[in-house]
């Protein structure tokens, strides 16, 4: 893991983001990159060069200002890190600069507090995970000790997943961490029985690991009446303390997560979440 993007709008949540980015940062020798997106109207952009060019200045000044105390962290020291500070006002471009910086993994803060539906959905974080081609590590909380053991992973075993699957199954293994896969059964799909979903994920282990099943790698089968809801039972069963999700690029996460769930999941909500479009 070389390089860590952190997209920053200088609020507590991402401060939870960047201390999680510098945990990883530290352990794997990655240099972090910080990003803040200045995003100026379009009135603004408008203006006459001479102005603009002024107007501009002065913003990106008063965003370093901000940097300035923004990084002043003692986890960070020691650390390489590097600013960047564009006006980008689409989402998506942070995939763009991700990509021409090669970076590995992309750490974000994110408020929601109601489950995974409110995290993502609707929300900047949603935006990032829907066009990322890279890993986006979502952190909701702080964590200042940050070291994923046990992940749970959404999967129907098809192989449009696969890529997915494997981006993350990289970093698990890179965390020393174990995985469970987690095919969640719902009322409204088509029946089938243990033995065809079985075959199914053999399948999907074939392509994967040729068969061979890793030894930080287990398989586990539930009934519920959401993904989401089947996710949050076996982390809370097997302790686990992140979440990952593949999604679809042209839909975010919105054929994952249908209906809502109690309050009584509350507590799982804060779980970190990382996803990898498919």
């Amino acid at each position: 893991m070389n390089r860590i993007l952190v997209p920053v709008d200088f609020s507590e949540h991402s401060g939870f983001a960047l201390e999680v980015a510098a945990i990883l940062a530290r352990k794997y020798e990655s240099e972090i990159i910080v990003l803040h997106m200045l995003g100026l109207s379009e009135a603004f952009l408008t203006k006459d060069e001479t102005q603009e060019f002024a107007e501009a200045q002065y913003y990106m000044k008063l965003a370093k200002t901000r940097f300035e105390r923004f990084l002043d962290q003692p986890y960070l020291e020691g650390l390489e890190l590097r600013q960047i500070v564009q006006n980008y006002k689409i989402f998506s471009e942070v995939n763009q600069i991700a990509t021409e910086q090669r970076v590995d993994l992309i750490v974000m803060g994110s408020h929601g507090t109601g489950g995974l539906s409110e995290l993502f959905v609707g929300s900047n974080t949603e935006k990032v995970v829907r066009s990322s081609e890279i890993p986006v590590l979502v952190i909701k909380a702080r964590r200042p000790e940050f070291k994923p053991e046990k992940v749970v992973f959404a999967t129907d075993f098809s192989l449009e997943g696969l890529n997915a699957y494997n981006r993350i199954s990289d970093l698990v293994t890179k965390w020393d961490a174990q995985i469970c896969l987690v095919n969640v059964n719902l009322p409204n799909e088509r029946y089938r029985s243990t033995q065809e979903k079985q075959e199914k994920a053999n399948v999907f282990i074939e392509a994967a690991h040729g068969g061979k099943l890793p030894e930080n790698t287990s398989i586990r089968f539930v009934s519920d009446y959401t993904v989401e809801g089947g996710l949050y039972f076996v982390a809370g069963d097997i302790n686990a303390n992140l979440i990952a999700i593949p999604t679809h690029g042209r839909s975010g996460l919105m054929h994952f997560f249908k209906g809502s769930l109690g309050e009584d999941l509350a507590n799982h909500a804060q779980l970190p979440v990382v996803s990898c479009k498919m």
